[in-house]
């Protein structure tokens, strides 16, 4: 345990990949919450990264601000905090083609079909050198080190003279390390974020892996059915990619282990030692699924100490809460059934400048989209984008520049709050926008005044 300057706790949760507490000692957390007299213990999880100290850069920004926010509120007792963290993979940065701004005549599909991810710009090497780190497995790490060389090889082979069988010989090869890493299909009812493994897990690299590089802006548009330009050039920067798609889908699937397998379990021991307890949980991209599976794994509603979630610029889908009546899948969201184990407001963010979420993660399903079921609008969009879908109660809120408001928030109900007005710094980050724009006095206004809404 360590302590803000103010003297409020904070604790270091660290989980491994399956869901593990490695540190601290379960025993030990739980004895010193209770001897700290926390009453109100906000639990934050980071998305991107599997950096260390990135991570408690974020959390030693946001819980000071969080707890300035809600001194003096009535409804929020003694403040502690933990921070989340877990190994999510990190792709490495790429000179992206930034969308247009927003409302600018430029705004338009078309601008949308010229963009480039730039993942063709960085080697097979680098790419595996970032997603290695996020693997405690030696085997896989070897894997992924072994696809980074094989995409390098190929890269450099490009411009030879092989046949196109030897050509096709080598996505194959590449295409079944990639296999190797898909993880499991998820427990039935999380169809919503699978959307990816269409991709993954496709018979033809040959076709798919073009259209994959024409998705993310690494080949011309219409090049994977019209065969423009070098195809296979255009397919081995489509596998790099694919490794980015395979980073998507491994980071959810993860997320959503911890969450159900690791910290809900944990809250659930939380509450049974202090039942008086208050769990305010927070998380960023890929960490807001990881909050939000923590419910799946919390027990029946008696059993959780959660009395508030807040999912900021969330990288899951946005039909995960939804009721099967207006879903376009047909049946309830994943964690539909989940929602009361909230003692409180269900609340998230979303922002027009978070490109990370709102442009290029649906594209990681684009495959999925071939099937006729697909055409319906939004079905792989996430929740930084437009926030809870086909979920009731449900309101709308706007979270204003100057901050101040009180966003009267009431127990048992989704609240999506627009944040485009304070979510909004896109300078240097052509790929993810706005998507971590976040360490900000007005989004921990927010997380605060969901905390002290509870029943």
């Amino acid at each position: 345990m360590r302590r803000l300057p103010t003297d409020e706790p904070v604790w270091d949760l660290t989980f491994d990949e399956k869901g593990v507490l490695t540190a601290p000692a379960a025993g030990d957390f739980l004895d010193e919450v209770t001897a700290e007299g926390v009453t109100d213990l906000f639990v934050f999880s980071h998305g991107w990264g599997v950096a260390e100290q990135s991570a408690r850069e974020l959390y030693d920004a946001m819980f000071p601000l969080i707890r300035e926010a809600g001194s003096g509120a009535a409804n929020l007792g003694t403040v502690g905090f933990a921070g989340i963290y877990w190994p999510a993979l990190w792709f490495p940065p790429t000179p992206a083609t930034p969308p247009a701004a927003v409302a600018s005549p430029q705004a338009g599909e078309g601008a949308v079909l010229a963009l480039s991810a730039g993942t063709a710009a960085v080697s097979g090497a680098d790419i595996a050198a970032s997603l290695a780190k996020g693997f405690a497995d030696p085997a896989q790490q070897q894997t992924v080190t072994e696809l980074g060389r094989r995409i390098d090889e190929a890269v450099a082979e490009a411009g030879a003279g092989e046949t196109a069988a030897a050509k096709e010989q080598r996505l194959a090869d590449i295409h079944e390390l990639v296999r190797s890493l898909v993880p499991p299909p998820g427990p039935d009812g999380e169809f919503e974020d699978a959307g990816e493994t269409a991709l993954l897990l496709d018979t033809d690299p040959k076709t798919s892996y073009q259209a994959a590089a024409e998705a993310f802006g690494s080949a011309p548009p219409g090049s994977s059915t019209q065969g423009i330009g070098d195809w296979f050039r255009n397919a081995v920067n489509g596998a790099k990619d694919v490794l980015r798609v395979l980073s998507y889908s491994i980071m959810k699937a993860r997320a959503g282990d911890i969450g159900r397998a690791g910290l809900g379990p944990l809250l659930a021991t939380v509450h049974g030692r202090s039942p008086g307890l208050r769990v305010h949980l927070v998380g960023h991209s890929f960490g807001a699924r990881l909050v939000s599976f923590a419910l799946a794994g919390v027990g029946a509603p008696a059993d959780s100490p959660v009395t508030s979630l807040m999912l900021i610029q969330g990288a899951f889908s946005h039909w995960t809460f939804s009721h099967a009546q207006d879903n376009p899948f047909g049946s309830a969201g994943a964690l539909n059934a989940f929602a009361d184990r909230v003692h409180g407001p269900l609340v998230c963010t979303y922002s027009v400048h978070d490109w990370a979420v709102g442009v290029w993660y649906p594209k990681a399903s684009f495959l999925a989209r071939q099937d006729s079921e697909a055409e319906v609008a939004g079905r792989w969009d996430g929740m930084g984008a437009d926030g809870y879908q086909a979920v009731a109660p449900a309101a709308d809120r706007v979270m204003p520049a100057e901050g101040g408001i009180d966003y009267a928030f009431a127990p048992g109900t989704f609240y999506r709050v627009n944040a485009a007005a304070v979510i909004n710094d896109v300078d240097g980050q052509p790929f993810a926008g706005a998507h971590s724009d976040i360490r900000k006095p007005q989004v921990a206004a927010l997380a605060a005044a969901a905390a002290a809404a509870h029943a």
